[in-house]
């Protein structure tokens, strides 16, 4: 009888993975990172287990958004948020989101790619993500996102 693979916490390697994405497409960008954060990449997933890496992400600013309806996606894609109280809904345009806030766009596009349960919150925790060049994580060699 052949048993599965279940990795223990002290087998689990994480490495840091710094993306720059400028001019990369939004959809395209978040499908590689979902993939990294849940550890599709390593040879040794094991689905249900958090094997993912740290990725940060310079940049975000200057994602870029392609497609047949590009105009008209930017102006009727709508992002929602809630504050919780009675007609607290608000909500933006793609074009507003990615000029105001371009990590919450991005951000939004990795978790509709994760699994939507405590574990996907704890691999969201994972991306951070930066509208600049600059960000303050100090990592010993970081990897760029193939």
């Amino acid at each position: 009888m052949f048993k599965s693979y279940y990795p223990k916490e002290n087998e689990i390697e994480r490495k840091w993975f710094v993306v720059d994405a400028s001019g990369q497409n939004l959809g395209r960008l978040a499908t590689r990172i979902s993939r990294v954060l849940l550890g599709k990449h390593k040879p040794t997933f094991t689905p249900g287990v958090e094997m993912g890496d740290y990725v940060v992400v310079t940049n975000a600013g200057k994602v870029a958004v392609t497609g047949t309806k590009t105009q008209s996606r930017l102006s009727t894609k709508m992002y929602h948020r809630h504050s919780g109280y009675p007609g607290g809904i608000k909500s933006i345009t793609l074009r507003d989101q990615l000029e105001r806030h371009p990590d919450r766009a991005l951000k939004a596009a990795v978790w509709g790619m994760l699994p939507h349960n405590r574990m996907g919150r704890a691999l969201l925790k994972r991306l951070k993500i930066y509208g600049g060049s600059d960000h303050p994580h100090v990592m010993q060699k970081p990897e760029p996102l193939a």
